[in-house]
């Protein structure tokens, strides 16, 4: 096991730079997940870490080891591709053995290797197989233990459960955190899914455009994002952004769509300021005394009730635990949860209260 650190990386493809001065640190053991959506840079970001993408400027550093002019073969990581990448012709213990093979390891340790990774993915049974006999869970399952074998320092998963359909996924995010809990082994993952994220991460880091928004524990990006960005991109269903403007003539609020919404009194913003207020569905409550919405949607999943409203000319989400007999057209009144109000600056849209 080893920490990663990564310092001002910057790559370049021709005239065109699509990261633009990253720094992470992972801790040895760490599972850091980054995110974000496609064309961020994050499957980029793992490309150079694993050796497969040159680095414009910057370093990478494995252990006590600067990597940036090491091939892959030589940087002691393994690599978990979406595609799986597995040898059609050979069976599941070659496809396991290959890397260690490869390196002339004893034939009597491949055999333990292999099948001591086999017992852990619970593919013991399938070791006479070919690829093309198993499950999609199965195959991925194959990958991992390919890794596995190796004992790297650090392993690298580019969306491994993107082919998968969506119970599978959720199968096989819980094995996957498992394992690590199992192994300890320094974990980077890369997806574009939220939910996968805050599943799985110790630490997520949020990607656009590449450059990093934001890192944290999965809660701390939840609770306090630094921007509307991270606001939107973590949590579903997303958190709802309204324009508006302090009012502190009685009690704090934000004016928005001709309605006054709570504010915490001691958030030091000053009257008259354009924010963008916002707030979690799930943080939305029914209220005599709350602000009209006009219900459009209502999506019903047995544990809570979705509901797509109209405020005024704006959209929101509500997220309801309890079981409602909402009908489309009716209007409701909602109270936000003023602990839990998060207020942007309008033009930059970094955070500046809750």
């Amino acid at each position: 096991m080893a920490q990663v650190a990564v310092r001002g990386l910057h790559k370049s493809f021709g005239p065109i730079e699509v990261i633009h001065g990253v720094d992470v640190d992972i801790a040895d053991g760490e599972f850091v997940v980054l995110v974000g959506p496609s064309g961020c840079g994050k499957s980029t970001l793992l490309r150079m870490i694993a050796g497969l993408e040159s680095i414009t400027a910057g370093t990478i550093q494995i252990g006590s080891r600067v990597v940036n002019n090491l091939p892959p073969a030589k940087r002691d990581i393994a690599m978990v591709f979406q595609s799986y990448a597995l040898y059609p012709h050979k069976t599941v213990f070659a496809n396991m053995a290959f890397a260690l093979k490869l390196r002339k390891t004893d034939p009597g340790k491949v055999e333990q290797r292999v099948r001591h990774a086999a017992e852990i993915l619970g593919l013991t049974p399938y070791l006479d197989r070919y690829p093309r006999q198993l499950s999609g869970g199965q195959r991925q399952r194959v990958a991992m233990g390919r890794a596995i074998v190796r004992d790297p320092q650090v392993f690298l998963f580019d969306e491994p459960l993107s082919n998968l359909d969506a119970k599978l996924r959720i199968q096989m995010r819980t094995e996957i955190k498992e394992l690590h809990q199992r192994l300890g082994t320094t974990t980077v993952f890369v997806t574009h899914d939220q939910i996968e994220a805050m599943a799985l991460a110790d630490k997520i880091v949020v990607m656009r455009d590449g450059v990093i928004e934001q890192i944290g524990s999965p809660l701390a990006l939840f609770d306090r994002p630094d921007n509307t960005f991270v606001a939107t991109f973590i949590g579903a269903p997303a958190m709802n952004l309204l324009p508006g403007t302090v009012r502190k003539d009685g009690a704090p609020a934000v004016e928005a769509n001709g309605r006054r919404l709570p504010i915490l009194a001691n958030g030091g913003v000053e009257d008259g300021r354009p924010v963008t207020y916002g707030v979690r569905p799930e943080h939305l409550e029914l209220a005599d005394d709350g602000f009209p919405a006009q219900i459009a949607v209502v999506e019903p999943t047995g544990s809570e009730t979705l509901v797509f409203l109209r405020f005024g000319e704006r959209g929101m989400v509500a997220l309801f635990r309890d079981r409602h007999d909402f009908k489309p057209g009716q209007t409701v009144n909602l109270r936000p949860r003023v602990d839990q109000v998060h207020l942007f600056d309008e033009s930059s849209g970094q955070r500046i209260q809750g």
